[in-house]
């Protein structure tokens, strides 16, 4: 019992860590910035008691404008509380991530996760439209690299079953990552293009997996929610659903070692929120283009940002290789390492930057820290 205590908490120990980055900041303008995302069974399940499995996941995640759209979009300056319509034109934006992923068995039933991600995000947009360059806007990188919000989860086994399990997950995203970066004009970059949210949020998840075929053939679910409160400066992220469905099997006998997976992602996010009032920016043929934007309306109120949220569909094929059963080593001992490609099927992005094809590395390593009963 002494050892579960103790790994128990070097793992909160270390995640704490993160905790001296937070801090929570304005941001300015609206475009949008995710990762892709894929199910790793070792996530999600419950290791047995005394079993730690560590996940590194490096994950690559394009985002462009699709066919018809202008990706032009608000600016959000929560400085002052407002909302600029039309004043940015979308270019594009990259996300690559390593996740830190911490799951350890507290009982066969109960478990804890601990997942840090750090990220590398750049951004390209034209700013200032119907105002700087003749109304044309300037063009206006951005660059950031640092940790993300750290997610812990407590995770249950309510359905133990001998040839599958049902997982229900709660977890508490904690506001680590920055949410000050400037883009290289100097402006605080707008709220989701920063590495953190700037507010708690609460997530809660369910996983169910069964062999369809005993060590042969399975099939998996998972479902999310996401709920992140209102910061400091009054912004607010929209709720997010996701549903993944999919399946592994072995194709060999003789290759036990190779796994193939397959699976599909549907994820819905809503229009973000933040108190403001409302503008737009000038346009030829008004009197003062170009020039400051023009009032709506000056009243501060809370304001759905129109060119967030989207749906989003697709599929990703990938494989596993169980390192263990390869290459028989005390080195490899339970480890595995798997690819996948995440590739776009529907997406609707409300005229913003989408999601394009993703890739997703990650290797897996468990250590039988303490033995039940210990």
């Amino acid at each position: 019992m002494a050892g579960k205590r103790f790994i128990l908490g070097f793992i909160l120990g270390a995640a704490s860590v993160s905790f001296s980055w937070f801090h929570v900041q304005t941001a300015y303008a609206a475009c949008g910035a995710v990762t892709c995302f894929v199910v790793v069974g070792s996530q999600q399940q419950v290791p047995q008691a005394g079993l730690l499995t560590f996940n590194t996941i490096y994950n690559y995640t394009p985002m462009r404008l699709l066919d018809g759209t202008t990706g032009v979009i608000p600016a959000i300056d929560q400085h002052d509380q407002r909302m600029i319509l039309d004043h940015h034109r979308e270019i594009r934006s990259i996300t690559q991530t390593v996740t830190f992923d911490l799951n350890y068995g507290i009982t066969d039933r109960l478990g804890i996760q601990v997942t840090i991600p750090y990220l590398w995000r750049t951004h390209k947009h034209i700013d200032g439209l119907g105002e700087e360059n003749g109304g044309r806007g300037e063009l206006v990188p951005f660059k950031d690299t640092g940790i993300g919000d750290v997610t812990f989860t407590g995770k249950y086994n309510i359905l133990p079953m001998l040839r599958g399990t049902v997982v229900a997950g709660f977890g508490v995203q904690v506001p680590t990552g920055s949410t000050s970066a400037r883009d290289e004009a100097g402006h605080v970059m707008e709220a989701p293009g920063q590495l953190g949210k700037g507010q708690v949020g609460l997530i809660g998840s369910l996983y169910q997996s069964y062999e369809l075929i005993p060590q042969r053939l399975s099939q998996f679910f998972y479902g999310s929610y996401r709920h992140t409160f209102r910061n400091n400066d009054g912004y607010q992220f929209g709720d997010e659903y996701s549903l993944n469905l999919g399946a592994s099997g072995v194709p060999l006998t003789s290759a036990s070692w190779l796994v193939l997976i397959g699976q599909f992602h549907w994820r819905y996010m809503v229009h973000d929120n933040m108190s403001a009032s409302l503008e737009r920016s000038a346009r030829p043929g008004d009197p003062v283009f170009p020039g400051d934007p023009i009032s709506i309306d000056p009243a501060i109120l809370n304001r759905s940002i129109p060119n967030t949220g989207s749906t989003y569909f697709a599929f990703s094929p990938g494989f596993q290789v169980n390192v263990g059963e390869l290459i028989d080593t005390p080195l490899t001992k339970m480890t595995s390492a798997y690819f996948y490609a995440q590739l776009p099927i529907e997406r609707d992005s409300n005229n913003n930057l989408a999601q394009g094809t993703s890739y997703i590395f990650g290797l897996t390593r468990s250590f039988q820290l303490t033995q039940a009963g210990s």
